[in-house]
């Protein structure tokens, strides 16, 4: 029984550092990998979480904005406008 919990005081933090870890590496990473910016024309400039299913999102395509919401049932496309001034910069914001 003792040596039972000596290992399981040993591998519980150990498991919980490595999962920690990994969390953090990844959050690290996310922005190097993730990141296609310049080849494609399409950046997500922002983003609102309006319910845990539904998000809102302006994206600029094209030197257009479109507003859109997003579902598990799909995209929707809300509204569509000229970009605004200073977007072409590369200064996204998703938040």
């Amino acid at each position: 029984m003792w040596w039972y919990l000596a290992k399981l005081a040993f591998f519980l933090p150990l498991i919980a550092a490595f999962a920690w870890g990994s969390l953090r590496l990844a959050k690290r990473l996310e922005g190097r990998f993730a990141s296609s910016e310049g080849t494609s024309g399409l950046r997500i400039i922002e983003t609102k979480m309006l319910s845990p299913t539904v998000r809102l999102a302006v994206i600029v395509f094209h030197d257009r904005e479109i507003l859109v919401s997003s579902s598990k049932h799909g995209l929707v496309r809300l509204a569509e406008a000229p970009a605004r001034p200073g977007l072409g910069d590369g200064g996204t914001h998703v938040g």
